[in-house]
């Protein structure tokens, strides 16, 4: 993480959030944060109400970086099968990597358990963009049924993810494995 004077406070904050908010959990403290961040406590509460809303702007800055790397791009040709087929590839790789923890998202809703805290509201977004994608996909795949088919994914994903995060899991192939399996069974081509 930069912290030269080119970086905004803010920038250096959200920065910070984003890492210690994942590796740590939501639970750090305001004052290792401004630490870490290299801001003064003034400085954040000058910059945002509360701890609350630094999370919840770290997470809305994240999303579309996160959305990115796992989503084949508009341009990207592909049927829709291999479209849903590449977010699990990503998932996988990025899951070898010994910074990963799982989805910064779903980690976010779990640890806060309140799905009104702003930070909830901001991970639910990231969640229901990645479930749509799953969903117009399966329709335009011809699924029987493009919903279920969706919340199944995501199933698999949080699942996935969340296993690899806490290290119980090596995914080597095996959400690709099991979503090919359940692409069958819905009629994705």
């Amino acid at each position: 993480m930069a912290t030269t004077d080119k970086v905004s406070p803010r920038d250096r904050l959200l920065d910070a959030a984003a890492e210690r908010f994942y590796r740590d959990g939501v639970s750090i403290g305001v004052e290792a944060l401004c630490r870490s961040a290299g801001v003064s406590k003034r400085s954040m509460y000058q910059l945002f109400d509360s701890k609350d809303e630094v999370l919840a702007a770290s997470l809305e800055r994240r999303a579309p970086g996160y959305a990115a790397r796992l989503m084949p791009g508009p341009d990207d040709a592909g049927t829709p099968r291999e479209r849903i087929l590449y977010v699990f590839e990503q998932a996988e790789k990025a899951s070898i990597g010994p910074e990963y923890m799982g989805c910064p998202f779903l980690a976010a809703l779990v640890e806060l358990k309140d799905p009104e805290h702003p930070a909830s509201v901001v991970a639910r977004a990231a969640k229901e963009t990645l479930q749509e994608a799953f969903r117009v996909q399966a329709e335009l795949g011809g699924a029987h049924d493009p919903a279920l088919l969706a919340r199944q994914l995501m199933l698999i994903f949080d699942g996935a993810s969340a296993r690899a995060g806490a290290r119980l899991e090596t995914l080597d192939g095996l959400t690709l494995e099991t979503v090919t399996i359940l692409l069958d069974a819905a009629g994705v081509a």
